[in-house]
């Protein structure tokens, strides 16, 4: 602790910077107003300041005050006082000094001056750690709602189909005694083609916070830009948008990448062409005969995005039959933890399917909410650790 400290009496001086100069603590004590503001002035770093209230006397003494205030902000005051004087801390207490201690006759008050100057320190510090967190509070706020705004709301649903789609946040945490929603990187997209075909995209850049929401801001902009031209060989596509990405800071720095399926449904003949790089397949589910199936294999997955460029990527075809549910997702999804197991045990892709043989009799968007509350609930009640998404289509 780096005191600083201006004393009106020069035997007390003397004693006063006894009693505060222990342990590791670096005390400098004047006996003249001068010589403190020339200290507050210069570069000398100093904890706290601590001053008597007649430092030369009553009114030039606040005046003083009032000087350090604005030459130090940051920096606690603390004063003392004889007990005959108590009424003028008022002032000083309204002008924003931090706390104040009694000189009593017999010198007791120099047993507390440690402890007093010590709060005061503390007081500041922890002022200041609450204004730093909200700050940070609304910036991470802001990211999310920048990640939210490229989420479209109103999704395309061709005659035929229903296409329902939802985003949850990772779980909630707290910063600065306040609940925070961490933005993420998960991202999707539902458009028509002109040539009566329907896209499917479901992206997750690795991370959370602002490097993931650019990441994914970052390739939103890159399939936007290809919307009017856009790639009819999924795979060739995918290719594409992997190489510019290597070209990005923002998305390969410290290891960084995105996997992402991009999926085009042609609506006249039902056939599914889709391309993954790194992300989990599409599931299919025949709602007549409830079969369900992983509609790729361990050969079908290519590399996530930004890693490498020049990847080779595979371009699968999978028939969406008639009455039938075609299931995009996440890893948030099936890497939902339970809590109840001291091995690494996950909801899992057969987790998945379950819920979706169970709610195969529901509304879509039904069979959607409880693919979220099933996956929720295996961890017991403490959250999912990733961002989720999920597009769901269903065939009528």
């Amino acid at each position: 602790m780096r005191v600083l400290a201006g004393w009106d009496d020069p035997g007390e001086a003397e004693l006063l910077k006894l009693y505060l100069d222990v342990e590791e603590n670096g005390v400098v004590v004047v006996t003249a107003p001068d010589q403190l503001l020339k200290l507050v002035k210069s570069n000398t770093q100093f904890d706290v300041i601590m001053f008597t209230t007649n430092f030369p006397n009553d009114d030039e003494s606040f005046e003083l005050f009032q000087q350090v205030q604005k030459l130090r902000p940051d920096c606690p005051v603390v004063c003392a006082c004889k007990s005959n004087d108590v009424y003028r801390i008022a002032r000083y207490l309204t002008a924003g000094m931090r706390s104040y201690v009694i000189r009593d006759e017999a010198g007791d008050y120099m047993f507390l001056l440690q402890a007093t100057l010590e709060s005061a320190i503390e007081a500041v510090r922890a002022q200041r750690e609450k204004i730093i967190s909200e700050k940070l509070r609304e910036e991470i706020e802001s990211v999310r709602k920048l990640q939210a705004s490229i989420i479209p709301k109103d999704l395309v649903c061709p005659e035929g189909y229903e296409v329902r789609a939802r985003y949850e946040p990772s779980q909630i945490r707290v910063l600065g005694g306040q609940p925070v929603t961490l933005a993420g990187g998960d991202y999707y997209d539902v458009f028509m083609l002109p040539d009566n075909r329907l896209v499917l995209l479901v992206g997750d850049a690795s991370g959370h916070g602002m490097k993931a929401c650019m990441s994914i801001m970052t390739m939103h902009t890159l399939v936007s830009m290809i919307r009017s031209d856009a790639y009819r060989d999924t795979a060739a596509f995918v290719h594409e948008v992997n190489n510019k990405l290597c070209d990005q800071q923002v998305v390969n720095e410290d290891g960084g990448f995105i996997t992402l399926v991009y999926a085009i449904l042609n609506l006249d003949t039902h056939e599914l062409q889709w391309t993954s790089a790194g992300h989990p397949f599409p599931i299919v589910q025949e709602l007549g005969t409830d079969k369900i199936i992983d509609a790729g294999s361990e050969d079908d997955g290519g590399l996530p995005l930004g890693i490498m460029p020049d990847v080779d990527y595979t371009t699968i075809t999978t028939v969406v039959p008639p009455n039938s549910r075609l299931l995009l997702y996440t890893d948030g999804l099936a890497e939902a933890f339970s809590d109840k197991s001291e091995q690494h045990v996950e909801f899992g892709i057969s987790g998945i399917m379950d819920t979706m043989e169970r709610t195969n009799k529901m509304p879509l968007e039904q069979s959607m909410l409880e693919l979220y509350r099933d996956s929720t609930e295996f961890t017991g009640a403490q959250g999912r650790h990733d961002d989720t998404s999920v597009v769901y289509i269903e065939r009528r």
